[in-house]
């Protein structure tokens, strides 16, 4: 039979694709009925448009182009993979000899060159990690925790639960003691893996996290571990005892099954407690593997890990990582000192966030503006030259590089190839000069715990910036009508709503929170993400809105405003508050309407001369008084550090009906009053920078 159509052509490719084995009979007969029906993608789609349910002839379900009738839960070359002890298997049988885990710190506490650990090597501590925990009393199934920073035993310790079937449960180092404790208890953790910075938390509150039986300390000598009374039911060994006790003790590997649960992520719960994500093995390696179709980690690649491993992003890294045999250099613990570890280090593969990249940005711009005219004109001529060439998909003179940007890629140590962005939008402008300044593919991507990290990512060869690219392979995406937002899929010229997802990436629900997890998983497998996106020519996803006031700062942490807002007006000053961040800063400003009689009381008491309300909220001496008694209500309320305001705009005049912002029911309209004090907050921002140099060394 001969296809004459574009659209008929296509579904006969379409068909082409389908395995027999796993496709969806409905879908193939749908397709075959459907010949001459519209096209679901276009040429140069990145994904392509199916039905949700074939009965409606509703097109409204993205998938990658790359596998538009099959969701991926396997690697394409190696489906024997389920697991990450099988991940990791196949990783020391490939690569035994392979360097694995580096660091620059010694035991002694100083810093020299990296040292290294082979994937073989690495393996060796896996089994005796996994053996001296069941010598102490640990059995299979039982929740560990890890209580530090990035550093080598953290994945020894992570490959050595995934070997002997524990369930991992990463704790940000940075939590303070009343979340440590509630985690330790939700988890029921039995043993908990920390430094000596983190035991003296633990030891605060050792006797009310009652289910702990071992506390492994790394770093630790033994001799300056702490004895605890015989009757307390806890062990504290070092991390080399437990080592030497699992190797005296060998256990066979108690291999986890693809369905089992592999960790516990909590995520910061800023509306509440935190919540704990349940995430198979499946989970994460459909999520890897769905990823590799567009992104490879090769053995020879090297990858610096600073990015908190207690976060999804840095973990699904990890476990890319290990697939491709990569190197994996740890920094050497002080974020500031991050760009003398990259000099040393000289990766190939860099992973970061926006806030970082912003920072190179900075930088790198303030140089170019203080080095003078002539090298300013040489850098504008070089970038202006290069980018359009990049742009246009040709390759770019390398006589720019040599004479402009070698420099600047020196500053990553001059061998990066590939750049990742994710936990927040990264500004277009930025993407671009990252493209041009250090001339390796820069991609951003979307996920989140719950989908076990990425939802979508940009694709290799798609030089647009501002998106973050096609659905993942492992998933499908559709958006869903707020009509409240006024968001449907009618609206013109792009298609907008909630983003959902559904695939083997979808996580196991919140360990022992059966509300919460119904409230973002619907009964047909979708899960609601809470972000606001449309579609994009070529089934790119952008992300545009929040459908809940919840925000993301620049660095990832996500920001409940209006308990801020609550905690700030019981500062004598504040009769109303408006909080305001986004995704391309990493602080809050707020807007507060004061009270005028304490305003008026205070400035008498303080000798302050006004003409009115308006020129007294003016004053600089004023703004800096009221954000200091904000401060102190705020510590008192145990606000944590990002949820603090950096700047504050004072004006007289109250929210009202009346000028349109608050709503009937006396809460304030978020977007409207965004857009009556867009001027204020650009200005706060501009202050807050200002006052923020950039470090010398970017």
């Amino acid at each position: 039979m001969e296809f004459s159509s574009p659209a008929q052509r296509r579904l006969q490719t379409l068909r082409s694709h389908l395995d027999s084995s796993q496709a969806d009979d409905q879908l193939s007969l749908f397709l075959n009925a459907t010949a001459s029906a519209a096209p679901f993608s276009n040429e140069d789609s990145y994904s392509v448009v199916l039905p949700e349910k074939l009965d409606t002839g509703i097109w409204n379900v993205h998938r990658s182009a790359k596998s538009p009738t099959k969701l991926f839960s396997r690697f394409p070359n190696h489906p024997e993979i389920g697991t990450l002890h099988d991940n990791f298997v196949h990783a020391v049988e490939t690569y035994p000899d392979n360097k694995y885990l580096g660091t620059r710190a010694r035991p002694d506490g100083t810093i020299g060159e990296y040292t290294w650990m082979t994937y073989a090597e690495t393996a060796s501590a896996r089994q005796a990690i996994g053996s001296g925990l069941i010598y102490n009393g640990i059995n299979h199934g039982a929740c560990v925790g890890l209580y530090f920073i990035n550093r080598p035993e953290w994945l020894a310790v992570d490959h050595a639960c995934a070997a002997y079937s524990f369930i991992s449960v990463p704790l940000y180092d940075t939590l303070g003691p009343d979340a440590v404790k509630f985690v330790v208890n939700h988890a029921t953790l039995q043993a908990i893996f920390c430094v000596p910075q983190t035991l003296n938390t633990l030891l605060s509150f050792l006797s009310e996290i009652p289910t702990i039986r071992l506390v492994v300390v790394v770093g630790g000598a033994d001799e300056n571990l702490p004895s605890l009374p015989p009757g307390s039911g806890v062990k504290i060994v070092s991390y080399q005892k437990l080592l030497s006790q699992g190797r005296s003790s060998v256990h066979p590997f108690s291999p986890p099954k693809p369905e089992d649960i592999a960790t516990i992520c909590y995520t910061s719960g800023t509306t509440g407690t935190p919540k704990g994500a349940m995430l198979s093995h499946e989970n994460l390696i459909s999520n890897v593997a769905g990823s590799s179709l567009s992104i490879n980690f090769l053995p020879d690649d090297i990858y610096i890990s600073y990015l908190p491993l207690a976060h999804i992003y840095e973990r699904s890294n990890q476990i890319m990582g290990v697939y491709g045999g990569v190197s994996i250099g740890f920094y050497q613990g002080d974020i500031m000192k991050l760009m003398d570890d990259l000099a040393v280090l000289r990766p190939t593969v860099f992973c970061s966030v926006p806030r970082l990249y912003n920072r190179v940005y900075d930088g790198i711009t303030s140089a170019v503006k203080s080095s003078g005219v002539t090298k300013r004109r040489l850098f504008q001529l070089a970038y202006n030259s290069k980018k359009k060439a990049i742009l246009n998909g040709r390759s770019p003179s390398p006589l720019w590089d040599k004479l402009v940007f070698n420099k600047i890629k020196e500053k990553l140590g001059g061998r990066v190839r590939f750049m990742g962005s994710g936990a927040s939008p990264l500004s277009p402008d930025v993407m671009d000069f990252l493209r041009v300044c250090f001339g390796c593919s820069v991609r951003e991507g979307y996920g989140m715990t719950e989908t076990s990290c990425v939802i979508s990512s940009m694709d290799e060869g798609d030089n647009l910036s501002g998106h973050v690219g096609s659905p993942n392979p492992a998933c499908e995406v559709k958006l869903v009508d707020v009509p409240e937002m006024n968001y449907t899929s009618e609206d013109q010229p792009y298609p907008r709503g909630e983003i959902c997802v559904r695939g083997p990436i979808i996580f196991k629900g919140y360990y022992k929170d059966e509300e919460q997890t119904k409230e973002i998983m619907d009964v047909d497998g979708w899960l609601h993400t809470g972000d606001i996106g449309l579609w994009l020519p070529g089934g790119r996803l952008k992300i545009i809105d929040r459908k809940k006031n919840i925000f993301k700062l620049a660095q990832g942490e996500y920001i409940a405003p209006e308990k801020i807002e609550n905690v700030y007006t019981k500062c004598r000053f504040v009769s109303q508050c408006f909080i305001h961040g986004d995704s391309f800063n990493s602080s809050l400003v707020a807007i507060v309407a004061v009270d005028p009689d304490v305003m008026k009381d205070w400035a008498a008491s303080e000798g302050i001369k006004y003409e009115n309300l308006a020129q007294l909220c003016k004053d600089p001496k004023v703004r800096k008084a009221v954000l200091a008694e904000m401060d102190i209500v705020g510590r008192e309320a145990q606000l944590r550090g990002f949820e603090f305001a950096k700047a504050v705009t004072l004006v007289p005049e109250p929210f009202t009906l009346e000028n349109g912002l608050l709503t009937p029911t006396f809460k304030v309209k978020r977007p409207q009053a965004k857009a009556y004090f867009a001027e204020a907050i650009s200005k706060m921002y501009e202050e807050i920078a200002s006052s923020d140099p950039v470090p010398s060394k970017l």
